[in-house]
């Protein structure tokens, strides 16, 4: 199975990016992850949606072609990242590769409350008409990271037992959701 990896921030040094680069390495025997950068695609225009400048086409078709797509989502201003919201306002335009695509939702932060808001806007976002996406539910994959700073070392691996677990948890749940399609 094949997995895009996509992170809600595109800072270096993202917690959200050490998690999915975590994920990719560790858990390679359920899927493979590769991460799919956003930081490239211009802002949502209405008016090129039927024909969108080539790096939307091409993330489009990207997208299309995994078997499934885990978001990792920081938490700004109680909501997702607006280059997060961007890139799914592409998606759920013209064609639309994200309709019943199975889809994880992970976040980290420093913060004290972790990504609970900004999940919880990402899965609403993900069940509106143009993305209809296939969401593991929350029992089955919530990994809301808080205080990263303290549970990754200097060199970006996720090192919190406690996390470890719930990390691997959710992945094994995600893994099944991919293997029934």
């Amino acid at each position: 199975m094949r997995v895009a990896g996509i992170s809600g921030s595109i800072r270096d040094d993202s917690y959200n990016s050490m998690l999915l680069k975590n994920i990719k390495e560790h858990y390679a025997s359920h899927f493979d992850l590769e991460i799919v950068k956003i930081d490239k695609l211009p802002l949502f225009n209405q008016a090129e949606e039927l024909d969108p400048p080539e790096v939307v086409k091409t993330f489009k078709n990207q997208i299309a072609e995994y078997d499934g797509v885990l978001f990792s989502t920081p938490e700004y201003n109680w909501s997702v990242p607006g280059v997060l919201k961007n890139s799914l306002d592409w998606l759920s335009r013209g064609e639309r590769p994200m309709i019943s695509k199975p889809v994880m939702v992970v976040g980290a932060s420093i913060s004290l409350m972790g990504t609970i808001r900004a999940q919880m806007d990402l899965r609403r976002i993900l069940s509106a008409p143009g993305l209809s996406a296939r969401v593991l539910q929350p029992a089955q994959s919530e990994v809301l990271i808080t205080q990263a700073h303290e549970k990754f070392d200097e060199n970006g691996q996720l090192t919190d037992e406690v996390t470890l677990a719930v990390v691997e948890k959710a992945v094994k749940n995600f893994s099944e959701m991919l293997k029934k399609g």
